[in-house]
């Protein structure tokens, strides 16, 4: 495991880039949570002990948003890598049930948000806007 800077463990980080036609769906992060406030970010979390990434996405998933994914099995379309976590972000685009904001004590709000509006967004990581950007443009093509 991965030794952070501060000389504990890394955080283990999934998300999901949800893709819906030329949207992507963002959670908003509460200004009260301890790490990364008041930011639009990627659904998804920890994984636990002996969980893997593709499993414990789509738990995270489901109790966020109430919606179930199939377990990825690809490799991410991209990571971020900080000196407290790594994280993994796997682009999805089928699922069952619609998105709603099943932990409002971690999000405030969540959305769906074309290209041109993702620019004017507070985001949780710089490498973001990039990524979303490249996705929904192959998307496109």
């Amino acid at each position: 495991m991965p030794i952070s800077g501060e000389g504990s463990p890394k955080a283990r980080i999934v998300t999901a880039l949800l893709r819906d036609d030329n949207r992507v769906l963002l959670c908003h992060r509460s200004p009260r949570r301890r790490w990364y406030p008041d930011v639009w970010d990627l659904p998804g979390g920890h994984v636990e002990p002996g969980e893997s990434p593709g499993v414990a996405l789509a738990r995270e998933i489901r109790e966020e948003l109430g919606i179930d994914i199939a377990a990825p099995s690809g490799p991410p379309v991209h990571k971020v890598g900080a000196d407290t976590f790594d994280m993994q972000i796997w682009l999805i685009e089928a699922w069952t049930g619609s998105p709603d904001n099943l932990a409002p004590d971690e999000h405030d709000a969540i959305a769906w948000f074309t290209e041109d509006a993702l620019g004017g967004l507070s985001l949780a990581h710089d490498s973001y806007l990039a990524m979303f950007s490249k996705v929904l443009g192959e998307h496109r093509a």
